[in-house]
This record gives C-alpha cells, sequence and structure tokens, in this order.
C-alpha cells in the first residue's frame, strides 16, 4: 500500500479528493492507495460472482459490487473511508439514491475482504469498525494462510473466517479445506474453502 501524505480528511473531504487512478482508503485522516495482486484479485472476483449468482437464483433484494466505499468509525471516533473487496448491499438501500456516487454510509449487509499482506488491518481494525457500524456480516479469506499463528493454528492453512453480528458482537466461524462455508445471508450458498483458494491460480504457478 502506498500512502499519499496529506493533511487530515474528513470523509466527505476524501470523497470530494478522491484520485481517479486507482482504489483508494481513507485512514486515519490520510488517503491510501491499495494496489492488491492478480491472485487477489481473482479470489475478491471469485466470490463477487458467486453471491450474485445466488442473488439472481433466490432473488434476493441485494446487489454486490467491489467498489463500494462505506464510511467507518475507529473506537476514537475518526472517520474512515473503508473498500471491501466484495460488498452485498440491500438493493432497496442502493437505488434509493441512485444519483449518488458509489459511497455510502449505512451498513451493508455483507463485506468481504481478502487477506494480503496488511492482513493486520483486516483482523483487528476492520474487524473493529465493521463491528462497530454493525455490518451483520463479516468475512476475512486467508486463502495465502498469511496471518500469525494466533489467527491460524498450526501448521498454518488457508482459511476463510465468518462473523455474524450477534447483539452488536461478532461471532467467529472458521473454515478451511473442503469445508462448506455457511452464510448468515445466503445459507443456500455452495461453496466450499479449497474452490474460493483454487480461484486465486497461485497453485497453477
Amino acid at each position: 500500500m502506498i500512502t499519499t501524505p496529506l493533511k487530515k480528511l474528513t470523509f466527505e473531504e476524501f470523497l470530494e479528493q478522491y484520485p481517479e487512478d486507482g482504489i483508494y482508503e481513507l485512514v486515519n485522516g490520510e488517503i491510501v492507495k491499495v494496489e492488491p495482486i492478480r491472485a487477489h484479485k481473482n479470489v475478491a472476483r471469485f466470490l463477487m460472482f458467486a453471491f450474485n449468482d445466488e442473488i439472481r437464483r433466490k432473488e434476493l433484494d441485494y446487489i454486490v459490487d467491489k467498489d463500494i466505499i462505506i464510511r467507518t468509525f475507529t473506537a476514537e471516533g475518526k472517520e474512515q473511508g473503508r473498500n471491501p473487496d466484495v460488498s452485498v448491499v440491500s438493493q432497496s438501500l442502493w437505488n434509493s439514491k441512485v444519483t449518488a456516487y458509489g459511497a455510502i454510509t449505512e451498513p451493508l449487509q455483507l463485506a468481504v475482504e481478502v487477506a494480503s499482506t496488511n492482513w493486520d488491518d483486516d483482523y483487528v481494525d476492520k474487524l473493529d469498525e465493521y463491528q462497530r457500524l454493525g455490518i451483520p456480516e463479516y468475512w476475512i479469506v486467508d486463502y495465502l494462510a498469511i496471518a500469525s499463528r494466533a489467527y491460524l493454528g498450526n501448521p498454518k492453512v488457508p482459511t476463510v473466517f465468518v462473523y455474524e453480528l450477534v447483539e452488536g458482537q461478532y461471532q467467529a466461524k472458521s473454515y478451511r479445506g473442503n469445508d462448506l462455508i455457511i452464510s448468515p445471508t445466503f445459507p443456500e450458498l455452495e461453496l466450499r474453502v479449497d474452490r474460493i483458494v483454487a480461484a486465486s491460480q497461485i497453485g497453477k504457478l
């Protein structure tokens, strides 16, 4: 990630100054460029298509996108601007302001972060912010098993963590290998961890 030094910005100022040459987040008042590798994008794209197929099959009131910016808050009350790798949001909510740009202040239904070298952001900072915002479901997809053993155990293996918001607190379930992932948002979704890992194409290198 490349940080652009700027004065401390509010969420609105971040949106006004949002560069046009990539994906950015607002972190501690600064504009931060997010540069995922192709394998990371492959995983995110695979999940986006899987969710979209399920939405269409069940005619659910959701849309799925990769370019939705959300306003979150830290424990200290600082505004952050996050761009989850995959976002699922109520279609009714999204279409209530169709002339607006792709930023929302209301909770998503489901946010997915694909873990990379800055994995602690996903496991610590974003988890806290998404819980604070009230996002009902949050996935951390650690297809590279890149986080520490404190999260992944020993030996470290690719893992998908699904956090469900229960009475304001996230409850986590972990899935590995050929485990079928259980999603509160998509209870009939047929998706296994090994298929997500294979979608990265890392194994073909």
